[in-house]
């Protein structure tokens, strides 16, 4: 992003897995004494979930405007009762498309809204990777999902206000204009509250198509030094690849922590089919095998970073509705590092180029299998990236 898109005086607060966020989220709604907007892809019905759900209802009946979008798809499961309970409460609820059906693969059924963002009051804000589902809620028995959030106050809540109030309308107007928000519109003071430099990025289908991927392509350009990526779904198209390689190639050494464990396996397949290429550029590839991985950030040269909803992979590029929070910051950098690194250290294993090079033609065509289904798929929607093939056997 350029620096012309940063804006000062706030404060900007990592939070690490849901052992952080979610009691800072509850405190704020607990706190609201005006308006609640929650975004979450998944809401599950779990102690997490009920504990959240509690809090917006709480907040429902003294009065304060509760607004709740969900994603049809990735909320699927919360069963109609509890949706009822907050309904009955005073929340608003709202849905962002229904479900999609195995007969369809229309392009406008596949975009869904995969943010996770929370504005209380337009004077403080929650954004990340993290949805509202237990850490602990895994298929197996493990430690807590590996992701992070932050809070931000500051005048970058004008920035993210507007956002959060303008989906909400246009999903309203969706459903034929119900729960319009019809209380008077909050404004963000704007007053400052720190001093650390940050932009709110988001990418839509309209005029922010392409605002996240050129944010990273712009910070990765321009490195000088270190790139820390740790995505969940790593995918990425040619031009990112490029960038990549272009940046080792400089000098920059070049770090991506990944999935270590089948959580998607068509993508985490996929994603193997990568690994010859990115290893042959020169560029460090870690496996977080502790537990599930579900972080989507970056650091760049100890001072750039980004914290967010977007994987690098084809569903959050090109399809999906997402939200970051850019941080031009060397101590919120060097946190945010020192976390990433310990994660490294402690749960992950680094994929060596000469190991990956033995793997049997089995595993190998597996992994090309699985790549060209997700190519397949994607010209099936209509979307392609150029230049999007790694050389084959790499």
């Amino acid at each position: 992003m350029n620096p012309s898109g940063f804006v000062g005086g706030n404060r900007i607060t990592l939070l690490r897995n849901g052992a952080e966020y979610f009691p800072a989220l509850e405190a704020a709604i607990d706190g609201a004494q005006q308006e609640v907007h929650l975004e979450t892809y998944i809401f599950e019905h779990d102690v997490t979930g009920i504990r959240i759900a509690e809090a917006l209802q709480r907040a429902a009946r003294r009065g304060v405007a509760t607004y709740l979008l969900l994603d049809g798809f990735g909320s699927q499961d919360l069963p109609q009762k509890v949706v009822q309970e907050m309904l009955d409460a005073g929340v608003q609820v709202l849905i962002f498309r229904q479900k999609i059906s195995p007969l369809s693969m229309r392009r406008n059924r596949l975009r869904r809204m995969h943010r996770k963002l929370a504005v209380v009051d337009a004077s403080i804000a929650f954004i990340g990777g993290i949805n509202i589902i237990d850490d602990l809620h895994n298929p197996e028995p493990l430690p807590p999902r590996f992701d992070y959030a932050v809070s931000i106050e500051g005048p970058l809540l004008s920035e993210i206000h507007p956002v959060a109030r303008h989906l909400w309308m246009l999903v309203a107007w969706a459903h034929f204009n119900q729960r319009r928000i019809d209380h008077p519109v909050l404004r963000p003071t704007g007053k400052s509250c720190g001093r650390q430099l940050a932009a709110f990025v988001i990418r839509d289908n309209f005029r922010h198509r392409h605002d996240i991927e050129q944010a990273y392509l712009h910070a990765i350009a321009n490195a000088s030094n270190e790139i820390i990526i740790a995505s969940a779904y790593f995918l990425p198209g040619g031009n990112f690849r490029h960038a990549l390689s272009a940046a080792t190639r400089r000098g920059v050494r070049v770090v991506l922590l990944l999935q270590g464990r089948v959580d998607h396996r068509l993508l985490y397949y996929a994603t193997h089919a990568l690994y010859g290429s990115l290893l042959d550029a020169g560029i460090e590839i870690h496996e977080y095998h502790k537990s599930y991985l579900h972080a989507k950030v970056a650091v760049v040269d100890r001072r750039w970073a980004t914290v967010g909803s977007s994987n690098i992979d084809p569903f959050s590029l090109l399809l999906a509705r997402e939200a970051n929070v850019v941080v031009n910051d060397e101590s919120f950098a060097a946190e945010l590092r020192s976390s990433l690194e310990q994660a490294m250290i402690e749960g992950s294993t680094r994929v060596l180029r000469e190991s990956w090079k033995r793997q049997s033609w089995l595993i190998s065509a597996r992994s090309w299998a699985s790549y060209y289904v997700v190519r397949y798929l994607q010209g099936l929607v209509g979307y392609a990236w150029e230049n999007d093939l790694p050389e084959y056997g790499k």
